[in-house]
């Protein structure tokens, strides 16, 4: 399809400026952030680029139907007006999923099944059969949005999750997105050859997403989406587009990234992940304590998601072992770059270490902080609150 189609990224709250840009680096036009997304514009196949290429998107939509409603009634209308034949087959099963923000209307499942009750009414009528409705593991799924006034249908181009790259086989205690781990890395500003210490990596995602963008490997190659079993797939488009990616990956080298953990099986769960992505020989991890750890290079970037209350541990724990990680850091990281991600805001206070930037980003519906905070030697103590 040449014409321009309209879609919708979903991305973590805080992401929407780096999303953007990556959309536009990929080829999209008429690029629109809002809040837990972006609105993008281009021809039918940019959905295949954006799945497979996007470090960022959580789910791309796109976008088949919008209109003015007022009642039920209107929504089934517009749903009715859908040519769903032409997008799925009728032995394809569906599932239809509600969001609402400021929607006048009593109940999004009755509008849920409202949009059910269309698309069914127009196989009926096109196929003499309906599809079946499967809400647990759908072959297509419908996504309607509504607002005060308006009501915007989707379909789900990408199937599971984007940030379910596929390598993730061991997850230990509360892993991170990596999608939210590739963001933490752009919002950091590393690139490449810099060097990256995660000196408590947990399962490994941020030493995983950066090994991925520094060997230029499309982090969806070698999963499957939901755009391929839409009516309109082109294999032919779909293939090219994956033969270059594969081809414009770098072969895996040795890379100046490091991690570490205290814990025994979190060491296990990055290295297995590391092996089921294919970079067991590009990255180091080592057991060792956060307290304990030296740097592994001149300077660099140090980059965590330390434990926090939300997390593990009791805030007295925190507010004690605080400090101390202040004092590694000061004594032994001088010339490094640190970025923390935590929903705990004592953190820079209690470690007296002045944040030189603080940028609000959501872990799920988890309020968080990315705190930027410069190593030189000596204090860095002036006081500073979240």
């Amino acid at each position: 399809m040449d014409t321009a189609e309209n879609f919708f990224a979903t991305c973590p709250r805080g992401l929407e400026g780096v999303l953007s840009a990556e959309l536009s680096r990929l080829g999209a036009t008429g690029v629109a952030p809002t809040p837990g997304g972006v609105g993008f514009a281009g021809p039918f196949t940019l959905c295949y680029r954006v799945n497979l290429e996007s470090r960022i998107a959580g789910r791309v939509l796109w976008r088949i139907a919008t209109a003015p409603y007022r009642s039920e009634d209107d929504i089934y209308r517009l749903a009715r007006g859908v040519s769903w034949p032409s997008l799925f087959t009728v032995t394809q099963t569906f599932a239809v999923t509600t969001v609402g923000r400021q929607c006048p209307l009593r109940s999004l499942h009755f509008v849920a099944l409202r949009i059910k009750d269309a698309v069914c009414d127009q196989f009926r009528a096109v196929c003499q059969a309906r599809p079946s409705v499967d809400t647990e593991a759908p072959e297509v799924r419908i996504h309607a949005f509504l607002n005060e006034a308006m009501l915007s249908l989707y379909l789900d181009t990408s199937g599971e999750a984007l940030f379910k790259r596929g390598w993730r086989k061991s997850k230990g205690e509360a892993p991170l997105r990596e999608n939210l781990a590739a963001g933490i890395l752009h919002l950091a500003g590393w690139q490449a050859g810099v060097p990256l210490f995660d000196p408590m990596c947990g399962s490994g995602t941020f030493l995983i997403e950066a090994a991925l963008l520094a060997l230029n490997i499309a982090p969806g190659l070698g999963r499957r989406f939901a755009f391929e079993r839409l009516r309109n797939f082109d294999a032919t488009a779909w293939q090219e587009m994956q033969e270059a990616a594969r081809a414009a990956a770098k072969a895996p080298v040795r890379l100046p990234i490091w991690g570490a953990d205290r814990d025994a099986a979190a060491v296990r769960h990055a290295r297995a992940n590391l092996a089921e992505a294919g970079l067991a020989q590009s990255v180091e991890v080592k057991q060792e304590d956060v307290l304990d750890c030296h740097p592994p290079a001149a300077n660099g970037l140090l980059v965590s998601n330390p434990p926090y209350g939300e997390r593990m541990g009791d805030a007295q724990a925190l507010a004690d072992f605080y400090p101390q990680l202040a004092s590694v850091l000061k004594r032994r990281f001088a010339g490094w770059t640190a970025w923390f991600f935590t929903a705990d805001r004592r953190m820079p206070q209690l470690m007296r270490l002045a944040p030189s930037r603080r940028i609000p980003l959501y872990n799920g519906p988890l309020e968080c902080r990315l705190y930027e905070i410069r190593l030189v030697a000596g204090s860095n103590r002036r006081r500073s609150t979240a």
